[in-house]
């Protein structure tokens, strides 16, 4: 068992850089194409809502699997016209199918996601906004969106962790990631043992990414710990103010 991870350790490794790094880039891709559509899906607009809804309820109603076999397979039945628009590069190549199923997969439950934050946000706050005189846009950048990102913010990591995990499906599109470089080794060697070794390594990075999530969700919330505090500390002071007591 040891002998495999002496062996291989090294390939595992690189397959944990495809994996961090395909994952990574569809997490930011996918970030940015949610905000614009989120807004839109709360748009009162049917012609803006409802193809979005359609989008979403598609990818997030099919298996990962079968969307990169749309995306990897699907795109060669339409080479000739994928070569006249000069596209045949990006689709030919499985790391771009791999990347381009991620951004619309994670796109689309992230418009979810940040469509139940922007639902969230107090209606209060927003008619403050309005009594102070901001645009809408100004309503966005300093009420709307910080707040709603907030509320949205761990259920964001979850899904960049569903990501991570569904990531190894690239393994049957030729892609050498954690799980492609455990299939080839077990092809060499026949040592089942490289598979736990596998799935410890997957441990290991999901792990990783909840302790630094966790992190940065304090480092967001800080604010409100603080003034949870001040609350707590001033209240019995208030009590016994209000009861004639002096402090």
């Amino acid at each position: 068992m040891m002998d495999i991870l002496t062996r291989f350790s090294g390939q595992l490794l690189a397959g944990a850089g495809l994996t961090l790094q395909l994952t990574a880039i569809a997490a930011l891709l996918a970030c940015a194409l949610a905000l614009p559509l989120a807004i839109a899906r709360c748009s009162e607009r049917g012609l803006l809502r409802w193809p979005i809804r359609l989008y979403v309820s598609f990818f997030r109603g099919t298996p990962l699997l079968a969307q990169l076999f749309l995306v990897y397979y699907g795109s060669g039945q339409f080479r000739a016209e994928l070569s006249q628009l000069g596209l045949w590069w990006f689709f030919r190549d499985p790391y771009y199918c791999a990347l381009l199923t991620f951004v619309l997969n994670s796109t689309a439950y992230q418009v979810e996601i940040l469509r139940g934050g922007l639902r969230a946000v107090p209606w209060g706050q927003i008619e403050a906004g309005v009594a102070m005189g901001l645009s809408r846009f100004n309503q966005y950048r300093t009420i709307i969106l910080p707040n709603a990102y907030r509320i949205a913010f761990a259920a964001l990591g979850n899904e960049i962790i569903l990501l991570l995990k569904g990531s190894a499906v690239v393994s049957v599109i030729t892609l050498f990631d954690v799980m492609g470089q455990t299939r080839r080794i077990f092809s060499q060697t026949f040592d089942l043992s490289v598979y736990l070794w596998a799935a410890l390594l997957y441990l290991l990075l999901t792990s990783a990414f909840v302790w630094l999530w966790h992190r940065l969700e304090l480092c967001l919330t800080r604010h409100q710990r603080v003034r949870q505090a001040s609350t707590t500390v001033t209240a019995p002071a208030a009590k016994r103010v209000s009861a004639g007591v002096s402090p």
